[in-house]
């Protein structure tokens, strides 16, 4: 039960970090780089979220679902995202993981006027702005909130 805690608690210290330094830190130093460290946080904070809820079904009905990040992410959005989220949620929180995954394997990241480019090995690009950078830091807060209420109700 301890594990399940912890994973929660770092979801929230990771959602309050990119909270601050969206709202606070980058309005005053407004430094454009600053998107992908709040866009890594948000990452985060989702992936602890979900590590959390998989280890709290596991744990409350004796199962073993799964060993590393990847099969959780799988088994979460196979099994228990429609409890914890809609479906135009699940589309945004799929959004971040692929955006995160692209970003991890772009050789390349550049800032361009206000939004930072990400590209990738095929020169396709992917961009990430303040907007989108609120947006999915409201889709995580939702996502908390709700897994928060249920998994105390339970």
């Amino acid at each position: 039960m301890q594990k399940f805690q912890d994973n929660l608690n770092n979801a929230i210290r990771h959602l309050q970090i990119a909270d601050h330094m969206t709202y606070v830190t980058y309005p005053l130093v407004n430094d454009r780089r600053l998107l992908l460290k709040i866009f890594e946080e948000i990452y985060d904070s989702i992936i602890n979220l979900v590590t959390s809820i998989i280890d709290y079904e596991t744990l409350s009905k004796d199962l073993n679902i799964a060993k590393n990040e990847q099969e959780k992410i799988k088994r979460f959005f196979e099994i228990y995202s429609v409890n914890y989220l809609t479906t135009e949620q699940i589309m945004k929180i799929k959004e971040i993981i692929q955006v995160n995954e692209k970003h991890k394997q772009s050789a390349v990241e550049f800032v361009r006027k206000d939004k930072i480019v990400i590209m990738l090995d095929d020169l396709k690009t992917y961009s990430i702005d303040i907007k989108a950078i609120k947006n999915y830091l409201l889709i995580a807060k939702e996502f908390l909130m709700r897994a928060n209420i249920k998994l105390k109700s339970e």
